[in-house]
């Protein structure tokens, strides 16, 4: 966590809101979150401003129409014009997997438009903390007082290393959006079995089921630590509308990995919400830690 202001450092640094971050740590290190847009029954809202996850909860439970979109070229340039204007040099831009998201082919477009020599834009190939890692890891290098190419990297080794697994109550969500097919999901509710996926090549992919949802959380907590290895590691902990099986979870994880260090909590809002659904629970790995990523 650099902990200083955008002006403070050379290199400023970008993200959208399906990162993810705990309350407050964008704040703390200086890291811009533009957020993505929500639209339920008709009505626009911005992700985490206007429309929390509770909201997000009540309006899956009474089958509203939810759909999201990502920031527009314009919003994210003009975003990219203020943090420029509070004089740092140069600006990594890091986003949600363009397999999953059109915000990185906007990031990309706003560059453009605003000043491509200085603004660098990374594709996490993954979400939530998946990218929020990244984006902490380009904040801790700018704080070092890296050049923008070694703040890019930063983020792309660190997004390349994190293992992304989570356990959803149905596959439906992810059906009607289009994340997965419908005969992916058919598989998914046969039975009444719990879903597990992962990110893999920065799309969602199934990786198993499970009858239970115990059986999930304690299948999560074996892949994270065949993920994590046995030197330190660095973990986050998502969930939408369970935070009593996220905390379990985290006991859990507590209890199997004696090199765990940091082990962040945060519930998810539209951006993952939306398409996977109340009752999600996952899990994002990050072995070696923050510490490690210069040498990834």
């Amino acid at each position: 966590m650099c902990g200083l202001t955008l002006a403070t450092v050379p290199v400023a640094v970008v993200t959208d809101s399906t990162a993810y971050l705990p309350a407050g740590l964008a704040d703390r290190s200086g890291i811009r979150v533009i957020p993505i847009h929500v639209t339920v029954d008709g009505r626009s809202s911005l992700d985490g401003v206007d429309l929390g996850a509770t909201d997000l909860v009540a309006a899956l439970g009474r089958r509203a129409a939810v759909h999201t979109a990502g920031p527009t070229p314009g919003e994210l340039a003009a975003a990219y014009r203020e943090v420029l204007a509070t004089g740092v040099d140069a600006v990594v831009s890091v986003h949600l997997s363009r397999a999953l998201s059109s915000t990185w082919e906007a990031a990309r477009l706003a560059a453009e438009q605003v000043d491509p020599g200085r603004i660098r834009v990374v594709d996490s190939r993954s979400a939530g903390m998946g990218l929020g890692f990244a984006a902490l890891a380009a904040c801790a290098a700018a704080a070092e007082g890296a050049a923008p190419t070694a703040v890019y990297r930063a983020a792309e080794c660190v997004a390349a290393r994190t293992r992304t697994f989570f356990s959803v109550d149905t596959l439906e969500h992810l059906r009607r959006g289009g994340r997965i097919s419908s005969a992916t999901a058919l598989l998914g509710t046969a039975l009444a079995v719990k879903p597990l996926l992962h990110v893999a090549d920065g799309r969602i992919v199934a990786l198993e089921k499970v009858r239970t949802a115990s059986r999930a959380r304690a299948r999560l907590v074996e892949l994270v630590a065949e993920a994590a290895g046995s030197d330190q590691v660095d973990i986050a902990v998502h969930h939408l509308g369970a935070a009593d099986r996220a905390a379990e979870l985290v006991e859990l994880l507590h209890d199997r990995l004696p090199a765990l260090g940091e082990c962040h909590v945060s519930e998810v809002g539209a951006a993952i919400g939306a398409h996977c659904g109340p009752g999600t629970l996952g899990a994002v790995v990050l072995p070696g830690g923050l510490r490690s990523r210069a040498t990834s």
